[in-house]
């Protein structure tokens, strides 16, 4: 099964180029079985740019998470306690394989859906 992630651009272009390896999200999938993440790249890119498939979804306390990804979180410290200011728990999901579209694609036009606040099953 895949699912949709909205995704700030000058993120998504780092998950595509290798310098980010961990997609980080105060709430994670209900379903277990996401096996593949469908990219889509927010205002002002709008487009589904790429693909990737899911290694493994690491949930702790933001401490426990940060240590173990902020080698290849692609983000600032601080940007990444600022975001998990709020919670208890912080889920990062291990990026194993990406798949960058020539074309990028209409979320309206290709998928029939409206871009998710924060994912939408596909």
């Amino acid at each position: 099964m895949r699912v949709l992630l909205s995704i700030k651009p000058e993120f998504a272009f780092k998950i595509f180029d290798g310098e980010k390896k961990y997609e980080f999200r105060k709430v994670i999938f209900k379903k277990p079985n996401i096996k593949t993440v469908v990219v889509y790249a927010s205002s002002p890119v709008q487009r589904v740019i790429g693909e990737f498939e899911i290694d493994d979804i690491l949930s702790s306390d933001p401490g426990d998470i940060w240590s173990q990804t902020k080698k290849y979180s692609g983000i600032s410290e601080d940007f990444f306690y600022e975001y998990f200011s709020d919670r208890e728990i912080a889920h990062a999901i291990k990026i194993k394989k990406t798949k960058r579209y020539k074309h990028p694609l209409l979320l309206q036009d290709n998928y029939n859906v409206v871009p998710p606040q924060s994912y939408v099953y596909l």
